[in-house]
């Protein structure tokens, strides 16, 4: 996992010594739940991260990032509360629609490793917490599809809506994958 780390990292600061590249910087809200399961709620988290955009031509771009996003659901009584490190791959096409504004779609896979998390309840007025990760708890690895939406103002400020479908289970003997929106607004310097 560190060399892969590592691997991305030093391709996108190569990637940068071109004047395609641009950094951006991102904030947002998601909302996430596993599927599979009637019995869980959304669970309302954070996004935020760091991206690059490396522009082919007028309207393709590669755009890799790394993003730290709150993940998890609610069922019943129980709030399940995940961090994940997240490494969007995307291609993206952008369109003209006005004068300095750009419509945006871009789809690709994505890598996420969990980084920490709870579960938290009350019986009998006693909070308990256990960790979400580890010994029976959720895999801390995922992979998946990344898909959106957005736009580019004056081709600086950002303003995105964003979707993950994982494509493995979170949990030993389930059906379960994560499933995650992302409401993102970014500025690129």
């Amino acid at each position: 996992m560190k060399k892969l780390l590592l691997t991305i990292l030093l391709g996108c600061f190569a990637l940068v010594g071109f004047s395609q590249a641009r950094f951006d910087v991102k904030v947002g809200m998601s909302m996430t739940n596993v599927t599979a399961n009637d019995e869980t709620d959304m669970k309302v988290g954070y996004a935020l991260g760091v991206g690059m955009d490396y522009a082919f031509n007028e309207n393709w771009a590669f755009q890799p990032g790394i993003m730290f996003t709150g993940k998890g659901y609610k069922v019943g009584d129980v709030k399940a509360k995940a961090h994940y490190l997240d490494i969007p791959l995307l291609a993206a096409y952008k369109m003209p629609v006005a004068d300095d504004v750009k419509f945006v779609i871009n789809a690709g896979p994505y890598l996420a490793f969990g980084i920490g998390g709870k579960n938290k309840w009350e019986d009998e007025g006693i909070s308990i917490s256990t960790d979400y990760f580890g010994d029976g708890g959720a895999k801390r690895f995922d992979l998946g599809l990344q898909y959106g939406v957005g736009a580019e103002f004056s081709d600086c400020i950002l303003l995105n809506l964003t979707g993950q479908y994982g494509f493995i289970s979170p949990f030993e003997h389930s059906d379960s994958k994560n499933l995650a929106f992302f409401i993102t607004l970014g500025y690129r310097f």
